[in-house]
């Protein structure tokens, strides 16, 4: 579509980092807008751009959806494939590049586990790690659990026997779903820590301090998380 470039504000136009400061076709200077000013075609977006800058917001865990959402369908519009049919075939790749790292962001800062998890990425250069062992306060459960599971599999599931089995496997899920819920709450509140930490600016050993307990906390919850969710989905399966 000709004169794509008139169908966005200049504010948009300022919110995503390019890949180069120099403009592909051109080749003269662009600073930080999506199209070039001199041939006004479309620049890559950086892969190096965090999810939160492309969206023009701060790196908090409590977003409001609906400015989440709208910046999203702003910048989606800038991008879409739909309006580069008739363009170059570099034009093309660029918008389809484009719009997929939108659409990646878009559904990762949505959800709010999936931002905890990338700000932790962001924050402190590792992905949670996802834990291969029961946590601690579990074990002896978890554990007890999988020879249930097991002793499960191995019935005949029209005995008695394997109706036992199902209905205390039923109460471990309901159990454990409740804990996931434990955990999940206690995320929300380090969410409001780290959001107050980040607005008082704070440059002090204290706050450094605050911080990295914060993301060892958010990193241990997430990983138990992880683990109970995949063991429910287990039972779940398992049982069906």
């Amino acid at each position: 579509m000709d004169g794509h470039n008139h169908t966005h504000s200049t504010g948009d136009r300022r919110e995503l980092q390019m890949a180069r400061s120099m403009c592909w076709h051109c080749q003269s200077e662009v600073s930080g807008e999506y199209f070039c000013d001199r041939c006004v075609k479309v620049q890559p977006v950086s892969k190096e751009l965090d999810y939160f800058t492309c969206f023009g917001i701060p790196r908090r865990l409590a977003l409001d959806q609906q400015q989440l959402e709208t910046k999203f369908y702003e910048l989606s519009r800038a991008f879409h494939p739909d309006f580069y049919q008739n363009k170059s075939d570099a034009e093309q790749t660029i918008s389809l590049g484009n719009s997929a790292m939108l659409n990646t962001a878009y559904r990762t800062l949505r959800d709010p586990i999936q931002r905890a998890e990338y700000l932790l990425d962001l924050e402190a250069g590792s992905v949670k790690e996802i834990r291969t062992t029961p946590p601690a306060d579990l074990f002896e459960e978890i554990l007890e659990l999988q020879d249930t599971l097991d002793e499960f599999r191995a019935s005949d599931r029209t005995s008695d026997a394997a109706a036992a089995l199902r209905s205390q496997l039923q109460s471990e899920r309901t159990t454990l779903e409740g804990r996931q819920r434990d955990m999940e709450t206690q995320l929300h509140q380090l969410f409001g820590r780290w959001d107050g930490l980040q607005d008082r600016g704070e440059a002090t050993e204290q706050a450094r301090t605050e911080r990295d307990r914060i993301l060892k906390d958010m990193r241990d919850i997430l990983s138990n998380r992880t683990y109970v969710k995949n063991i429910v989905n287990d039972l779940v399966a398992t049982i069906a």
